[in-house]
């Protein structure tokens, strides 16, 4: 009987793995036709665009990355997703410890507002960040970027790390301040060693949309010089042609770095999400 029913679970389990693989496989394979398309012709991605590349030769990738000047672009990427990653890590870790384990006058209405900020298009106060940067004269700076991207990352990443500072009981804190220990060394030697694989999810999910974000990229940056990726993607189209070959090619090139970062630390936004939902 045992026997019986353990062979109807690994049956069962088996049908499930392949039925994640195919859906995974669905979701997966514009970018598998991306990638193939980069190592074609303009002329063969619209004549064949399901068939296999003839060759894979990578010197379409390099040509792209010559012709569109994707380093200097790669460049104000890193310093726009590195600042913003250290700004959002630094302040949504206070600001949630701050709401797990202190009382104080509007706390409760101070968290509503940064909850709320999870539910808002950037489209919804676009006009006021927009007036907030002309006033601070922020346009065609790393600044016009980093402000909005950290205030976009925290209300996602004081949520998280909220929840998982909430697993660490309160007696740990309060004896940490019967020996004398102050806030600061509360903050830094107890919390932060407990909260790294939370740290390293909101990481990762502030890099992603650091990285990939759009359209305050293109309406505060005109200046080539400060252009981050998505951005500079914008110098392989013009009005009346696109180069959908160097095209494919420049989005392989930065997407693909991206989406190894995530598949080597998806167990630690994983072990992120879950273990700070559990009490």
């Amino acid at each position: 009987m045992a026997a019986v029913l353990g062979g109807k679970r690994s049956k069962k389990r088996a049908a499930f793995h392949l039925l994640l693989s195919v859906t995974a496989l669905w979701f997966f394979y514009p970018m598998i036709w991306m990638v193939m398309s980069s190592f074609k012709t303009n002329r063969k991605i619209f004549s064949e665009p399901f068939a296999l590349p003839e060759s894979l030769n990578f010197g379409r990738w390099a040509e792209a990355w010559q012709s569109g000047h994707l380093s200097r672009y790669a460049f104000n990427s890193v310093i726009v997703t590195s600042v913003t990653v250290l700004f959002v890590l630094f302040f949504a870790s206070m600001a949630a410890y701050a709401f797990s384990k202190w009382r104080f006058k509007g706390g409760k209405l101070l968290l509503s507002l940064f909850i709320a900020g999870l539910f808002l298009p950037v489209q919804s106060y676009f006009i006021a960040q927009n007036e907030l940067v002309a006033f601070l004269k922020l346009r065609d700076t790393h600044w016009a970027l980093i402000v909005p991207y950290i205030a976009i990352g925290l209300p996602l990443a004081i949520f998280l790390l909220k929840a998982y500072i909430d697993t660490i009981p309160g007696e740990m804190t309060d004896s940490a301040r019967m020996d004398g220990c102050k806030e600061w060394q509360i903050y830094s030697r107890i919390i932060i060693p407990v909260i790294l694989p939370g740290l390293a999810t909101v990481a990762i999910f502030t890099s992603l949309n650091a990285w990939n974000e759009f359209l305050l990229a293109i309406l505060y940056i005109q200046d080539n010089a400060y252009k981050t990726i998505p951005a500079g993607l914008l110098t392989f189209s013009s009005r009346y042609v696109t180069d959908y070959s160097k095209l494919f090619s420049a989005l392989s090139l930065v997407t693909i770095p991206m989406i190894a970062v995530y598949v080597l630390f998806s167990r630690h936004i994983i072990a992120g999400l879950t273990e700070g939902a559990i009490k």
